[in-house]
Formats: C-alpha cells, sequence, structure tokens
C-alpha cells in the first residue's frame, strides 16, 4: 500500500463508483466551498497502481487563532474493513492536516450503520473518538447523521406504487393539473433564487442570494452533476382543459338527471356536481393568472445533484399561490424520473429525525420525506482525531454554548 498522486479527475472517478462515494467529496464540490472559507486538499492511496482509498480534506481558520479544522466531509472514501488501506489513509491525512496546523481531523463516512460495526471498530482501534448515535439532525453534527432515500431503479408505475397511498394519489392528480416541469438552464437561477426568498420567509430560515446558487451551478454542471428544475403553471392551457372537463362533467350529470333518481343515482349526481364546482372555481383561479400573469408563474424550483448512481435532492423552494396545483408532487416524480434514467438507483431526500414527536420543528419533515417510499439511512456518524489535544478539549468544551446560541437564533428569526 503506497501514497498515490493522481488527478482530480482520478479523484472524482473513484468517489463516483465506489459505495461510500458522496456529492461532498467531488473535487468540484470543494470549489463551492471557497465562499465560505474553506479551502481543499486531498490524499489517495493505493497498491500496485489501483486506487485503494481517497479523501478531499477541507479546512477553515478558527477565528482569532493560528489553527484550522480538517474536516473531511462524508469521507473517507475507502473500504473501512482494508486496514492497510485506511491506516496509510489516516497517515497522509494527519501530515496534511499537522502542515496545516488543524487541531483535530473530522470525518462522518457515507456509512450506514446496519453495515459499519467492524468500521466503527476499525476506526476506535486507529485513535478516532465516535461522537455518539445522536438524532439524524443533532446540532452536533455538521452533516445529518440520518437521511431518508428512495430507491428509483424501476419503472414509473412502481415507482409510483412505493409511494404511500395518500401520496400517490397527489402525484396521479398532479400529472393531471397541468403544470409543466421545466429542466431549467442557468438563466433560470434568478427565478429559483427568488422562490428560495419566498420559501425562507415563509419557513422562517435564512436563504442565500443568487450567487451562491450560481457557484453551485457553474461548478457541478459540467460534469452532468448539478440540474435546475422549475416548474410554471401556464393559465391558457389549462384553462382549455379545465373547460373540457366541466363540459364532461356536466353531460354527466345530464345522463345522470334522465335516469331513475334513486339513491345511487342521487349520490353520483352529487359527486358530479362537486367535481364540477371544483373546476369552475379551480378555472376562476387561472383566468385571475391569465389577467396578471398571462405567460404564466412559476411555483416551485429544486437543484438536483449527483454522484455516481446517486442523486440527491439538494435544494428545494415554493411558492405560496396555487399549492392546489401540486406543483411539488409533479417536480419530485418528475425529478425522480430524470435522475432514474441518467443512471441514478438512489434519491436522496436529505437530513431528517428518525420517527420525530409531534410537537417536533423536525416532525413536518419526517412526515413529508417518509412518503415518498423512502426508507431511512442512517449513518455511523461523526469522528474526530484530535492532533492538539488541549485545543480540542476547550473547542468541545466551548461547542455547547455556542450551538444553544445558534438554536436560539433559529427559533427566534421561526417566531418573526
Amino acid at each position: 500500500m503506497e501514497k498515490m498522486n493522481i488527478t482530480n479527475q482520478e479523484h472524482d472517478a473513484f468517489v463516483k463508483s465506489h459505495p461510500h462515494g458522496d456529492l461532498l467529496q467531488l473535487t468540484k464540490w470543494a470549489e463551492t466551498k471557497q465562499l465560505t472559507g474553506w479551502y481543499s486538499k486531498r490524499v489517495a492511496v493505493g497498491e500496485n497502481g489501483e486506487i485503494k482509498g481517497v479523501a478531499q480534506l477541507l479546512f477553515k481558520r478558527i477565528p482569532k487563532l493560528p489553527f484550522t479544522l480538517c474536516y473531511v466531509s462524508r469521507g473517507f472514501v475507502v473500504d473501512y474493513e482494508d486496514t492497510a488501506a485506511l491506516e496509510l489513509l489516516l497517515a497522509e491525512t494527519t501530515a496534511l492536516a499537522k502542515e496545516e496546523k488543524a487541531y483535530t481531523i473530522k470525518i462522518d463516512p457515507d456509512v450506514e450503520v446496519d453495515l459499519g460495526i467492524q468500521a466503527i471498530k476499525n476506526l476506535k482501534k486507529l485513535g478516532f473518538k465516535h461522537k455518539g448515535f445522536k438524532e439524524g439532525l443533532s446540532k452536533d453534527y455538521i452533516q445529518p447523521r440520518m437521511t431518508m432515500i428512495t430507491p428509483i431503479d424501476k419503472s414509473d408505475e412502481e415507482l409510483i406504487k412505493s409511494f404511500d397511498k395518500r401520496n400517490r394519489s397527489k402525484v396521479r392528480l398532479a400529472l393531471r393539473r397541468g403544470t409543466q416541469v421545466e429542466h431549467a438552464g442557468r438563466e433560470g437561477l434568478g427565478t429559483f433564487a427568488q422562490l428560495m426568498k419566498i420559501t425562507g420567509e415563509r419557513d422562517g430560515f435564512l436563504t442565500r442570494d443568487v450567487s451562491y446558487f450560481e457557484t453551485i451551478y457553474d461548478a457541478l454542471h459540467e460534469d452532468g452533476d448539478a440540474e435546475l428544475f422549475l416548474v410554471k403553471l401556464e393559465p391558457k392551457p389549462v384553462i382549455a382543459e379545465t373547460t373540457k372537463e366541466i363540459e364532461k362533467l356536466n353531460n354527466e350529470i345530464e345522463k345522470l338527471q334522465q335516469k331513475k333518481q334513486d339513491k345511487k343515482t342521487l349520490n353520483k349526481i352529487n359527486d358530479a356536481q362537486n367535481k364540477m364546482n371544483n373546476e369552475v372555481e379551480r378555472r376562476q383561479e387561472l383566468e385571475s393568472l391569465l389577467e396578471k400573469h398571462p405567460d404564466g408563474l412559476y411555483l416551485s424550483g429544486a437543484l438536483l445533484m449527483f454522484c455516481g448512481k446517486k442523486a440527491y435532492y439538494l435544494y428545494g423552494a415554493s411558492s405560496n399561490d396555487y399549492r392546489d396545483f401540486l406543483p411539488n408532487h409533479h417536480m419530485q416524480f418528475a425529478m425522480m424520473r430524470y435522475a432514474r434514467d441518467k443512471g441514478a438507483t438512489s434519491y436522496d431526500f436529505g437530513g431528517t429525525d428518525n420517527n420525530p414527536p409531534k410537537d417536533s420543528e423536525h416532525y413536518g419533515l419526517w412526515i413529508f420525506k417518509k412518503t415518498w417510499g423512502t426508507y431511512l439511512s442512517e449513518k455511523i456518524g461523526e469522528f474526530d482525531y484530535p492532533l492538539n489535544k488541549s485545543l480540542y478539549q476547550l473547542i468541545e468544551k466551548v461547542k455547547p454554548t455556542l450551538t444553544k446560541a445558534k438554536i436560539k437564533l433559529s427559533r427566534k428569526l421561526k417566531r418573526k
């Protein structure tokens, strides 16, 4: 086993093909982190010219101190049972981290608990401190320890059938409501940023300006690892379809009125009348939209990311208007189909807690994500490898106070 000098392309190819590879270990992702004060370096190890493990190291300076944090986000990318590769990867990472005056090395591998018992043992044996099995969205972690993943390597119908029953109906309805899902280009990022601003104001979180999303898109789109989707409601064609549906329901009611007016027939008339009333109300909404926005209105958007066969729903945003047209449901299904056709087998909805109580701030997130045929992907969590033990202990003591302050600020923003 030896240290290897490999290109960015070789690094990324290895990450994309490895079962423990992740978007956050791609070299182009590291470029996007420069905006928030991080810089990166890489290490790789192998045997007989074959790469066995890689790590992309992110460094960030500690305010007012001549030290850095070395963070290997969703790394190392290695077989954790290959102790020779793991040991050398740590040794090479340690050498680089010491050069950059890192006080600790932090890793949070994309390894699930069910398959990670030996990984935990091997990491502890090397001197890593395990940060425990806390809730998925615990503020003690940088990345969520739990995410929700939908297997998407199946037909359209099988995919829909994997969703919860109620969500299944909503997706089928969304496909009939007339919204259009656009696979947009860079020029659509301004619209997306505006939708993100609306979402942040509604849900109580701080949002980024368009330059942040442009940086991500520009870095990763060239390799096919970042795609933008937008959902638009164009009133003219939907008004035409709605008018046809009203006429169809009206004809159905007239035919039913000519039959014997028993309980069964009266119930059918009542159902058809209710449907027609809903369609009339919807057409009125669309006519109002036509007056204000004759070319239509964008209702939702998302950035869809890739790392090999893994797809990630990274950022999503939606308008407060015309929500009964179910634009988000249409968009999610369209993105799953796109990801599958591109070769992805999984679709990651991002972080969650595991079945939080109803009064939890994360309950709504859990409910939304669990309806999409997902399973809970529980990772083995964070591990620290202290290089400056006294500074590490000091920062570990101060960190809970800072975390509490962040939580307090977040709650204050949500109440506004």
